[in-house]
């Protein structure tokens, strides 16, 4: 059984002129244990959207999203809460992270909504990173490159099964970008997840073996044409 299966998964939005716009219309798609997976698309094709429906932060019209043995797209929004928490990583292109807290306590704050607080683990994430000597910096102390390795370390800190990064590198410079691909790819195969990246970037979608494209997906759930 595959950790992820999604089936007729579909999610539209109202356009300011009052129609609804369809953004992920997706027949069927899976992803394998500790697979390392990658879809494109353009801005604006919904790739953002599509991993917001899998981590349960949006829910879907129709259609259902099983990761390993749990439904998310049947819980009700505090659990689709608590299985994100304890089973998804997610790593955001603006990072998220709360600038009143040092490194250390952003990867803190994050596992008190898991199974719990494991300093000697956040530590040993954080110096796996390259950040053991800013344990107590600040966000803004950080260069961007440097966030983006807090915010890796976030993700893994509740030991998900399954990672999701949304246009990781997208405020990274090329040294960077390339930089946090090969940590993101090597510590999700360290700790035993699954990652499903989204991005635009072809020096980053050849990282992967298996890349597709969002609007692949979608077109290959359109009705077919009347004859």
């Amino acid at each position: 059984m595959p950790l992820l299966e999604i089936s007729r998964l579909k999610k539209s939005f109202v356009s300011p002129e009052g129609g609804r716009h369809d953004v992920v219309n997706v027949e069927a798609f899976s992803l394998a244990e500790r697979a390392q997976n990658a879809l494109s698309g353009e801005s604006g094709s919904g790739k953002t959207t599509f991993l917001h429906l899998i981590a349960g932060i949006l829910k879907p019209d129709s259609g259902t999203i099983r990761i390993g043995d749990r439904e998310m797209s049947a819980l009700s929004e505090s659990g689709r809460d608590r299985l994100r928490a304890t089973t998804i990583g997610y790593i955001f292109q603006t990072f998220n992270l709360l600038q009143g807290y040092t490194c250390l306590e952003n990867v803190l704050l994050g596992m008190s909504f898991g199974p719990g607080v494991d300093r000697v683990f956040a530590q040993a994430l954080l110096e796996r990173v390259g950040l053991g000597n800013r344990l107590k910096h600040y966000p803004r102390q950080l260069s961007t490159g440097q966030q983006q390795r807090v915010a890796v370390a976030r993700a893994l800190a509740n030991r998900p099964r399954l990672v999701l990064a949304d246009e990781p590198t997208g405020n990274l410079d090329h040294k960077n970008a390339s930089a946090a691909i090969t940590l993101i790819q090597e510590a999700c195969k360290e700790y035993g997840a699954a990652l499903l990246l989204v991005s635009h970037d072809r020096e980053v979608l050849g990282r992967f073996e298996s890349t597709r494209t969002l609007e692949e997906i979608n077109r290959a759930s359109a009705p077919e044409p009347a004859a």
